[in-house]
């Protein structure tokens, strides 16, 4: 397991809402079980409080019940409860229960259960996007007992963040965010909630790690080792100052219980989220108009770059940066007066700098640092046709780096569906154990650069190969299109 993410062999599931009438009831899956879970943040204190109850007193009025009910369809049984399909007289019963000889969905309500929290004296209320999504009606429960129909004003599924607003005659209690970059593993924390439909219940815990990324581009969130269920989604985590520094989302466990790993999203992503639902209705994140990659050890020697950080650009699409000037094959080393320490750095940098803006963004190309000054556009998140990895297979070949090559003709671009004017060289296959193999190079993909030069011809790929050897470099850089999808390989030459 890395710092920032799950190992493969445990599985990530987002809880549903716990459904009313279950209490006792564990979602299961093969593997490891995700719960929607509360998660907690930072405190100040180094010790132990001698009781969280003032804490609990203060913020509780501000947290909520929510209920949802959703309309389902349900199929008809047509035999009777308990009887197994091919039963005796299951024509009789199924003529019966359904006259009109078939077997037609009959609807019925579906309700579930979640938490969230008041953010305004005006009834805005921040919950998870998991708890209320395909609800017919919503509910809000305060700690008074007083119940309000909620509308809802926006999701973010992105973050699993949903906002809604209730109409009170009266000023509502609510809390404020806190500042989730401040807080520290270690840090005491509170998570309040509604786990398994039990109400109001209060668990504490510490941070136990930040910055963990789960299944998203943008996410960014704590740890916490509070007990979090199923039921406490959507729910506040506090600090030690009754600031919100998470909303509760999941956990990770083995039999669907919690047992200390639970994730929190930040506060510092939330509020984002939160301002841009309230003006718009939805988000609007910023966009680069660019494909990047992490820059790998490998990579960062065939480029002669310092240290192994950034983000290599592995194709300009149409928009602002090809406007800016920018061009694949350029490391994007600072974005709006920060460092760039890897993909998901500039993904969520960009995310949160504004859709319009002019920003700087400097660039490391053929050895030296360029500036280019990107105006940003609005994220669409909708991605590129991919094209298929079938072709003509052609008649000579050459091995090279591992890899068996032939040029690109006409007729390989139509059967694999590329576009007329792209250049390269096919892989027709890679040889078992070769550093090909090991970096993912597959038959079927198209080299299309290398050393940062457009590539036409099996020759030229030698030529680079042997000008590499030549300048004392200990790995190759090419460009690699994998199912249309552009990316950087650094071949070892060595």
């Amino acid at each position: 397991m890395t710092h920032h993410q799950l190992g493969a062999t445990q599985a990530l599931v987002v809880a549903n809402p716990a459904p009313t009438g279950v209490a006792l009831r564990w979602l299961q899956v093969t593997g490891l079980v995700l719960l929607v879970l509360a998660m907690a943040l930072p405190l100040n204190a180094q010790d132990r409080p001698v009781s969280f109850a003032d804490l609990a007193e203060r913020v509780s009025p501000a947290v909520v019940n929510i209920t949802t009910s959703t309309t389902v369809a349900t199929q008809l049984n047509r035999n009777p409860p308990g009887a197994p399909d091919g039963a005796p007289f299951e024509d009789f019963f199924n003529d019966f229960f359904n006259r009109d000889g078939q077997s037609q969905p009959r609807p019925r309500q579906s309700q579930a259960l979640g938490s969230g929290f008041v953010i305004s004296a005006d009834g805005y209320i921040v919950t998870n996007n998991h708890v209320i999504e395909g609800a017919d009606e919503i509910e809000v429960e305060l700690f008074t007992g007083e119940r309000y129909d909620a509308v809802l004003v926006g999701t973010d599924p992105a973050t699993d963040i949903a906002l809604l607003k209730v109409e009170s005659a009266e000023d509502m209690v609510f809390v404020p965010f806190g500042d989730s970059e401040i807080a520290r593993v270690g840090d005491w924390v509170l998570a309040v909630g509604n786990p398994l439909g039990q109400g109001f219940s209060v668990s504490a815990g510490i941070i136990s790690a930040r910055g963990r990324a789960l299944q998203g581009n943008y996410d960014d969130f704590i740890q916490t080792d509070a007990a979090i269920n199923r039921g406490n989604s959507g729910g506040p985590l506090f600090n030690m100052d009754g600031q919100v520094v998470g909303v509760n989302t999941a956990i990770l466990s083995p039999n669907g219980g919690s047992i200390g790993i639970g994730f929190a999203m930040s506060s510092h992503v939330v509020e984002r989220v939160i301002f841009q639902l309230r003006e718009f209705g939805e988000t609007r994140r910023g966009w680069l108009g660019v494909r990047i990659q992490d820059v790998t050890d490998d990579v960062a020697d065939s480029l002669s770059l310092a240290n192994a950080s950034g983000a290599l650009v592995t194709e300009v699409m149409e928009g602002p940066s090809r406007e800016a000037g920018m061009m694949s094959g350029d490391v994007i080393t600072r974005f709006d007066g920060g460092n760039v320490d890897d993909t998901r750095d500039l993904v969520r940098r960009v995310a949160d700098a504004g859709v319009g803006r002019e920003v700087e963004v400097v660039v490391y190309r053929d050895g030296t640092e360029e500036t280019l000054f990107v105006t940003l556009g609005l994220r669409d998140d909708d991605s590129l046709a991919s094209s298929s990895n079938s072709g003509t297979q052609p008649q000579t070949s050459s091995v090279i780096l591992g890899l068996e090559l032939t040029e690109l003709t006409d007729q390989m671009r139509d059967d694999m569906g590329l576009d007329g004017s792209l250049s390269g060289v096919l892989v027709r296959g890679v040889e078992p154990g070769s550093d090909a193999e090991a970096k993912g190079l597959r038959a079927g993909d198209v080299i299309t650069e290398a050393g940062q030069e457009p590539l036409t011809t099996v020759a030229e790929l030698q030529e680079r190969l042997d000008a590499a050897r030549e300048a004392g470099r200990r790995t190759l850089l090419l460009m690699v299109r994998s199912g249309g999808d552009p990316r950087f390989v650094a071949l070892s030459i060595e």
